[in-house]
């Protein structure tokens, strides 16, 4: 980890700016033994400031120092390892005090779980925390699927093991690793937030969308068992209401976790940047700490919004909240929450179709679930907040193309020697943001305008020949100097990561020196007030 060196009148301490959470790591169980492994002894503290700005962003002693810990690769899970063994926890996230309680199924006889904090750890990815005792396994009831809907939930599960979080957990992302006594293997994820922080970033889980992508029991918001009409969309076996209440099928229990959003993860604690986390449900049940931040991270592919989550972001924005959207179709999809047997907003809701909720005409309007943001009776869509909208997306087996610079002088660029035209391959793939000429901020600025063949694609608006665009885009608030970021492809935080040494070409050192560009930009304040956008939109060749 590089050490935090002193910096010039460019580098400057902000007031006002310490971290509240710089706690020291390990969790204990309502039935911890007096054998569950200890943690790591913290290193000697150092004489540092508690946050100091840095090329990469607003630095954090404590995030520093976290990550200075030894660190494991045993987190991971090997290919080979069977996958039979499932669960959830009763919350998307937690505080220091609360208890979690975690539902097992397994054919395994017994099974204990260990607890990583996900980080950079010297490269190894993540610290040990805490392990269980060994617990009794056995297989749960099967989870029953509501018809209509066709919620798939598994509340009616037995609680197989409850975990008390003191403040030696240490707030950030954790994955619970479910180890079977026959080697089964598989996570849980876990939110550790802090309500007392006043971090320069907050991170968000986007766990809206890895529900609304949660095929567990065989139905997600997309996709569902049984014949439908052919060439109607969205199908009609999909499920319109799905649950928190049940294991995540994908990523080994992980869901979007680790390709979208573990990577930018990883990178700011590689930096040791000013970073605190949250997800959709903490901004429902408490919007009010969006005021304690600087910038609001919106990761991977965050497509899916709850109506409360959508307005407390809009009107943190109105008072210079910065926002970083490296994921494309961000806020496309509505959704709202209902309570579900094991707590408040644990059921995601979208119907897909306004006229099959049974809210519409019987409530907000704003609160109606139709297709997208944009379809009545909500109508309301994301251009204008995001920035640009979504217009596509690459089929998964097509490699990703190449990202292509437009605006080589823009301050997001610093530093990567690059010119208008350059392009830097591996970047661009899976969901495509695109600039809407009909509906956009007016002093929207353009950074990259990458080409998107149509073939290997599905095009979702308009298009030039035989290809459509992925738009990096940047607005400023004109009244409240916030700036709004958006990378133009899901891609963005996945090229993050470092490459082989035998690769032939690598767009982490350009997307690692871009992204550091931008948290710098966003440490300080609302980025208007140093960098306000200047609109080049009429410049853009396709869009003049």
């Amino acid at each position: 980890m590089r050490t935090l060196v002193a910096l010039t009148a460019m580098a400057v301490i902000l007031s006002g700016c310490t971290a509240t959470h710089h706690h020291n790591a390990v969790s204990t169980t309502q039935t911890a033994p007096t054998t569950a492994s200890a943690p790591s002894t913290p290193p000697p503290a150092r004489v540092t400031p508690e946050t100091l700005l840095g090329a990469s962003g607003m630095r954090a002693s404590w995030v520093e120092q976290e990550n200075a810990r030894p660190g494991t690769s045993a987190w991971r899970i090997p290919a080979q390892a069977s996958s039979a063994i499932d669960g959830f926890a009763d919350k998307a996230y937690a505080a220091d005090g609360q208890t979690v309680r975690l539902y097992v199924s397994t054919p395994a006889a017994s099974f204990h779980v260990e607890a990583y904090r996900m980080g950079y750890y010297g490269g190894a990815g993540a610290r040990h925390v805490w392990s269980s005792p060994a617990k009794r396994g056995g297989l749960q009831r099967q989870c029953p699927r509501t018809p209509r809907t066709n919620l798939v939930s598994c509340a009616g599960w037995h609680p197989s093991l409850s975990v008390r979080l003191t403040d030696l957990f240490v707030p950030g992302d954790y994955l619970f690793k479910l180890v079977g006594n026959g080697g089964q293997q598989s996570y849980v994820p876990l939110t550790v937030w802090d309500p007392r922080s006043h971090s320069a970033y907050l991170v968000k889980n986007d766990v809206f969308t890895w529900q609304a992508w949660n095929a567990y029991g065989g139905y997600d918001f997309y996709d569902g068992v049984g014949a439908c009409p052919s060439g109607v969309y969205p199908l009609c076996s999909r499920a319109r209401v799905v649950s928190f209440d049940r294991p995540y099928a994908g990523a080994r229990g992980a869901a979007d976790f680790m390709g979208s959003e573990l990577p930018l993860v990883q990178f700011m604690e590689q930096e040791g940047l000013d970073v605190s986390y949250a997800t959709d449900v903490t901004l429902v049940e408490h919007p009010g700490i969006l005021a304690q931040h600087r910038a609001l991270l919106s990761l991977g592919h965050d497509e899916c919004w709850d109506l409360r989550e959508r307005r407390a972001v809009v009107a943190a924005e109105h008072h210079g909240l910065n926002l970083a959207f490296f994921g494309a179709s961000a806020v496309l999809r509505h959704v709202r929450v209902h309570q579900s047997p094991l707590g408040p907003n644990r059921e995601v809701i979208d119907y897909r179709d306004s006229s099959e909720d049974p809210l519409n005409g019987h409530g907000d309007p704003l609160d109606v679930t139709g297709n997208t943001w944009a379809a009545p009776p909500a109508s309301w869509p994301e251009d204008a907040f995001v920035g640009e909208g979504y217009v596509g997306f690459r089929q998964p087996e097509t490699p990703p193309i190449p990202f292509v610079v437009a605006d080589a002088s823009a301050w997001i660029f610093t530093g990567t020697h690059a010119h208008n035209g350059t392009t830097v391959s591996g970047v661009i793939a899976s969901d495509v943001d695109g600039f809407n000429p009909g509906a956009h901020p007016p002093d929207l600025q353009i950074f990259g305008h990458s080409p998107v063949p149509l073939a290997g694609s599905e095009a979702n608006g308009t298009h030039w020949g035989p290809v459509y665009y992925s738009d990096m885009t940047y607005y400023t608030d004109p009244a409240s100097k916030a700036g709004v970021f958006d990378s133009g492809t899901n891609n963005w935080i996945a090229a993050l990561t470092p490459c082989a040494p035998a690769a032939r070409s690598c767009p982490a050192p350009f997307v690692r020196r871009v992204t550091g560009n931008l948290l710098r930009r966003f440490a300080g304040g609302p980025a208007g007030a140093i960098a306000p956008s200047h609109a080049n939109w009429r410049h853009i060749p396709q869009y003049s």
